[in-house]
Order: structure tokens, then C-alpha cells, then sequence
């Protein structure tokens, strides 16, 4: 008979209410045995949402309760590391929500210190835009369908024009969101998947919106940017242009172009994220090769298409009975290199090339 595996929840933001622990509950032999959010009384909601039986009003109390396996850590940026080292070194197993850390600092002591306890799973929830079609991308791009690459370019447009009167939030606040901007963690991890690490970034970047209120009237000053460009170099020698904005009214939907020198890829997102649920199969893929005249739509064979695994991922690798691939934290310390090297890039005003 299977050991039951008894999983603590530290967040209960949206995605752990939608993804995380219904997951982890339809799973045979897991059971959700505690929960601890920003106060008692939002935990003890969520507890008797989703029948949990204990309810931690601190996490570090969570983290001592000897009966849990696994904690999954779903708070903002700013908890994942000082969370992540207590479990750790209580001889817990690991999943932490993106992105990985407030820097790269952060990212290599959760490294290090998961490598101090490999009987231990660590794991970062991945970017699951592009789950539907990574294993297509990747098979075309190996199978010469572009040839050598030559450029891609990736606009993310989540917003619309300048609005002033949205109240803050924690993506705009550096001390909970610390060197992540937008959605670029998510679009890069996607994008190295088919292409490999970036070895340079140049950066400009522009805060349109200096300042909001938040929910208690309280003015808030911003110096995240919400209009971001990037170029950076891909090997054996791509040149990517990255665009990240919530400030760009009418522009067009979420794409990834690729371009080689024997064929196109176009990938479009939108409607991959609504406000309540993932949308895998909104992602789709156009191609064309030089004889062509033009993009054709190119189908994704039911076998290739992925799908939200996660919280099944993890307990597989506690199991024993597969490795972690989305996201292992060696490679949640790249991207969050990455994440630095465009923040560096800004400040500095000059390439900064990778690894840091």
C-alpha cells in the first residue's frame, strides 16, 4: 500500500485554489492536510472550500508540522525564498510557485541548498502557455522545418492604453515582485524550451504610470517599468526581440514569430489566459517554408499535445517514478539570471551578457 503523501499549502491565491489543490487532490494516496494564508481568517475560508483540516495562522507553524511530506509555496515572489530554505531544511519536499525568486542571489541559495538534500524534490511551477505545443515547435525546429534561426520576435500585450486610476499591485511593488517585470518570466521560460539560454541582453525600459493608489488609498510609487524591450542574443546566433507592455492600446494578441533561413513560424496566444482558467488549446501554429506562399495553419498530432501536469509532476518525482522537467530550480536560477541581466541592462545602460 502506498505511503500517503500529506502536502501543506502556504498561498492560497488564485492559481493554488484552481490548479494546486484540486490537483493534488484527485491524485491517488495525496492529501491537502493544512493550509496558511496572508491571515487565519482567508486560510480557514480556503480550509473549508476544499475540506482541509488544519489551518495555520503562521507558515513557519506549517512548516514545523511533522505530519507533512510536501509544502507548496503559492505566495508572491518576495516569501519563495525565506519559505523554500525553512521547508527545505525541515526535510520537506518542494513546490514553489513562478517566478522562482526576487533575483538571482535568492535563485542560486534555493539551488545550493536543494542540492544539500537530493532525497528532497524541489520544483518550480512552470510557464504553461506553450504546454499544448512545445513538443511541435521543438520537432519542427530539429527536423529543419526553419532552418538556422535567424530572429525571433515576441510581443506580449497584456493591457491596453495608459490607464492611471488602477490601483496598485503586487507586480508593480519591488519588494514583493523584486527584478520581475510582467509577464517576461513566463514568455522566456516558454521560449528557451525550443531554443536554448539567451547569452546577452540589451534593455531599455519605460515607466509610464509612476505612481497609484492602492486599495487603502495609500499612494504607491512604481519603478517597475510597464513598457519593456529587449534584445538579446539566442544560439548559435539568433537575434530575439522581446516586448513586454500593458500600455499599448489596440495592439494585436500575444505572438511568437521564427524566423529561419528555410522556413517561418508564427505562434499565436491569444486567448491562452482568461481570467479564470488556462486555455491550452487557444495556442495555435502557422508555418511556411521558402516555396510557400504564404503561412498555413500546421495541426498539433494529439500524441505531441501537452497539457497541465504539474501538481502530478511533483508527486511522480517524490515517487520516485519520473525526474522534474518543468521547472527544475537549475533552471529557475537561468531565467531568473536572465531577469537580472534585463534589470542590470536598464540601469546600466549596457549589454550585460549571460551567465551573470
Amino acid at each position: 500500500m502506498k505511503k500517503k503523501l500529506k502536502i501543506g499549502i502556504i498561498g492560497a491565491g488564485l492559481n493554488t485554489r484552481v490548479k494546486h489543490i484540486p490537483g493534488f487532490q484527485a491524485i491517488d494516496g495525496v492529501q491537502v492536510v493544512a493550509v496558511s494564508n496572508r491571515t487565519k481568517e482567508s486560510g480557514e475560508k480556503v480550509a473549508e472550500e476544499f475540506n482541509i483540516p488544519k489551518v495555520y495562522a503562521s507558515w513557519t507553524d506549517l512548516i514545523d508540522d511533522g505530519e507533512i511530506d510536501a509544502v507548496c509555496i503559492g505566495t508572491w515572489p518576495y516569501m519563495h525564498y525565506p519559505m523554500a530554505m525553512a521547508a527545505f531544511n525541515a526535510g520537506k519536499h518542494v513546490l514553489t510557485e513562478a517566478r522562482m525568486a526576487m533575483n538571482a542571489a535568492e535563485a542560486n541559495a534555493m539551488l545550493e541548498v536543494s542540492r544539500a538534500y537530493p532525497e528532497l524534490v524541489a520544483q518550480i511551477v512552470p510557464s504553461p502557455f506553450t504546454f499544448g505545443i512545445d513538443k511541435t515547435i521543438k520537432r519542427l525546429i530539429s527536423e529543419g522545418y526553419v532552418g538556422d534561426i535567424l530572429s525571433v520576435q515576441l510581443t506580449s500585450h497584456t493591457g491596453g492604453f495608459i490607464d492611471k486610476e488602477s490601483l496598485m499591485q503586487w507586480r508593480l511593488d519591488r519588494d514583493l515582485s523584486g527584478y520581475n517585470v510582467m509577464l517576461m518570466g513566463i514568455w522566456y521560460e516558454a521560449l528557451v524550451r525550443w531554443i536554448g539560454h539567451a547569452s546577452s541582453v540589451t534593455a531599455v525600459g519605460k515607466v509610464n504610470v509612476k505612481q497609484r493608489k492602492d486599495s487603502d488609498g495609500n499612494v504607491n510609487f512604481i519603478d517597475i517599468p510597464d513598457h519593456l524591450e529587449v534584445i538579446c542574443k539566442f544560439p548559435p546566433g539568433a537575434i530575439g526581440h522581446l516586448r513586454f507592455t500593458t500600455v499599448t492600446g489596440h495592439a494585436p494578441g500575444d505572438q511568437i514569430w521564427i524566423y529561419g533561413t528555410d522556413g517561418t513560424i508564427r505562434i499565436d496566444t491569444q486567448g491562452v489566459l482568461s481570467p479564470d482558467e488556462l486555455n491550452l488549446d487557444a495556442v495555435t501554429i502557422f508555418g511556411g517554408i521558402k516555396d510557400d506562399e504564404g503561412l498555413q495553419p500546421i495541426e498539433v498530432n494529439k500524441e505531441d499535445r501537452g497539457y497541465w501536469r504539474v501538481e502530478e509532476e511533483f508527486i511522480g518525482a517524490i515517487r520516485g517514478h519520473e525526474p522534474v522537467v518543468h521547472t527544475t530550480f537549475a533552471d529557475g536560477v537561468k531565467y531568473m539570471e536572465y531577469t537580472e541581466a534585463v534589470y542590470r541592462s536598464i540601469q546600466e545602460s549596457k549589454t550585460i551578457h549571460l551567465p551573470l
